[in-house]
């Protein structure tokens, strides 16, 4: 017999496959098999917002799913894996550091615009933040930044804020969560008056994160009220999440249309480029000497995120002057080998192996696939290509273009969009991305 931790992490591969990628990590990828007795499955969440979700919105997917596995009638249960307060009016509430005030945001004095270095994958993003941060309300309004993790939104949030304070604007400055929890307790504390005052009165509002208050509808229903209040007012606006607004699950149409009012942008992972430039302005601000050729392993190891190349350039500088040593390729590739082990060679692996077993299943040779064919099977082989380098989280678009062919960035984001959302629909699709998945892994 199976535990319920093994059950649950079969059902979370077979879910991976029918839930995009960014929706998986907010709301399942921390989750846990907790107890299987008597047809009824308990899910551990790390908090009750993910267990309200889940319950809510992924409930039946989840059973199915479930069934499916064991060949038996399943309940789903969710519930906190560790001890939460309880509920209350109808909300998950959890106490919060943030009081309800009007003081004015402290941003990170490293988050300027000056220490921002623009590339390929993110100057649409910097020129449309600066242009907020200096005709706010006019401009761009609201501002719209998306993409993944440690890409350099926030940053850009930041810097915006610390231009606007230098012209003596109030400005707020919160995360979605944040966002959430304060409304939650002006509810339970009876204090909404001040609440909307506190969101309502200011010259620019910022969110970082607004992915967060998705699905929840009285918190969604207080930032569209507020949106409105401070737009009617040319206030401005900037929000940033890991999505474009129409592919934000369970928010509503009316406050995703708002935020399509403006400008979107999006920042995509830094090229190698770009990542070298990063690289040397943080050794810079860190007063450490590194050759170029350190620089370059670096940058061509940590490709997914800013926070990743810096976090790999202060532990070599840490590892150096452990070692008291000079920071030479050597010693950099000792640096980082327990967090990175083999990454480069699996990510090239990866990359050649995927091309082969895609064009293995289609009995293509993988040459077609990168060639200029456009007939409607090796279309889809290149598209399922596409979609499964990016679901390896290596790749920027432009280098999954580059394997595949020397397509460009956003006809690459156009192919991953479609499979993602054709593999929803279509289960003769979702069974063939499958297939693929299972081959790859058990080679």
């Amino acid at each position: 017999m199976r535990s319920a931790q093994e059950i649950w992490e079969a059902a979370l591969g077979e879910l991976q496959l029918q839930i995009n990628k960014p929706n998986y990590q907010t709301w399942l990828q921390e989750t846990e098999g907790i107890e299987f007795r008597d047809g009824h499955f308990f899910i551990g969440t790390p908090n009750t917002f993910v267990a309200e979700y889940l319950e809510k919105n992924q409930r039946s997917l989840i059973e199915k799913t479930l069934i499916g596995l064991i060949k038996s009638k399943v309940v789903a249960h969710f519930q906190v894996s560790s001890i939460q307060p309880e509920p209350t009016d109808g909300y998950a509430y959890r106490e919060t550091p943030q009081a309800i005030d009007s003081q004015i945001s402290d941003f990170n004095p490293k988050y300027t615009f000056d220490s921002f270095v623009v590339g390929n994958s993110n100057q649409l993003a910097y020129a449309a933040a600066q242009s907020a941060a200096q005709s706010p309300g006019e401009s761009y309004n609201p501002l719209f930044i998306y993409g993944g993790s440690g890409l350099g939104k926030t940053h850009l949030l930041q810097a915006i804020g610390h231009t606007l304070q230098a012209k003596n604007a109030s400005v707020l400055y919160v995360s979605g969560e944040q966002f959430t929890n304060e409304f939650i307790d002006a509810i339970r504390h009876r204090t909404t008056d001040e609440f909307r005052d506190k969101y309502r009165s200011v010259d620019a509002l910022m969110v970082d994160d607004i992915q967060f208050i998705s699905g929840k509808e009285q918190t969604e229903e207080s930032f569209f009220h507020t949106f409105n209040e401070l737009h009617n007012s040319n206030r401005q606006i900037i929000v940033t999440s890991d999505k474009l607004p129409q592919s934000m699950p369970g928010m509503e149409e009316r406050l995703r249309s708002r935020f399509e009012w403006g400008l979107t942008v999006d920042i995509q992972p830094p090229d190698l480029e770009t990542r070298l430039a990063i690289l040397q302005t943080k050794a810079e601000q860190a007063d450490t000497e590194i050759a170029i050729d350190v620089l370059e392993m670096v940058a061509q190891q940590a490709r997914r995120n800013i926070r990743e190349l810096e976090g790999s350039l202060n532990r070599i500088i840490a590892y150096a002057k452990l070692l008291r040593s000079q920071i030479t390729r050597e010693v950099a590739t000792k640096a980082l080998i327990n967090i990175n082990g083999n990454r480069e060679t699996r990510g090239q692996i990866s990359h050649v192996k995927l091309l082969d077993t895609v064009a293995d299943y289609f009995q293509l040779d993988p040459e077609i696939i990168t060639g200029p064919r456009r007939d409607k099977e090796v279309a889809l082989a290149r598209q399922i290509s596409m979609y499964l380098l990016k679901q390896q989280d290596a790749y920027s678009l432009s280098e999954i273009g580059k394997l595949t062919g020397g397509r460009n960035a956003s006809t690459v984001s156009h192919a991953c969009e479609k499979i993602a959302q054709d593999i929803e629909n279509n289960p003769i699709l979702k069974r063939k991305v499958r297939d693929i998945q299972s081959s790859l892994k058990s080679e």
